[in-house]
C-alpha cells in the first residue's frame, strides 16, 4: 500500500472518529450548575476543549486504522467472506 493511500485512509478513519467521539464527555450548563448566556441553546456545551477531542480522535482513529491496516495485511476479512455472508436468492439467480 502506497503512503498517500495510507494517508488518505487515515484520514478518512479521522473523521469517522471525530463524529464518533464528539458526544463524549460533554456537560451542558444546566448541568455544570452555570447560568446560561443570552441567546445560548441548552443543549450547548459548558465547557468545550477542542484539544482534548482532537486527542481523543486521534488516538481512536489510530486504533481503528490499526486494526485495518493489520486486516489488509493478514486478510482476515476478505470480500469473499463478505459475498457469503449474503446470498442472492435463487429465484434471482436463474
Amino acid at each position: 500500500m502506497k503512503l498517500t493511500t495510507i494517508a488518505a485512509i487515515y484520514f478518512l478513519f479521522w473523521f469517522m472518529s471525530l463524529f464518533l467521539v464528539l458526544p463524549f464527555g460533554v456537560r451542558t450548563a444546566e448541568e455544570e450548575g452555570i447560568a446560561l448566556v443570552p441567546g445560548q441553546a441548552e443543549s450547548a456545551p459548558a465547557n468545550f476543549s477542542p484539544w482534548r477531542t482532537i486527542k481523543r480522535t486521534t488516538i481512536t482513529a489510530a486504533v481503528l486504522f490499526g486494526i485495518f491496516y493489520l486486516n489488509y495485511t493478514y486478510g482476515w476479512v476478505t470480500t469473499e467472506d463478505l459475498t457469503s455472508l449474503v446470498r442472492p436468492p435463487e429465484s434471482i439467480l436463474k
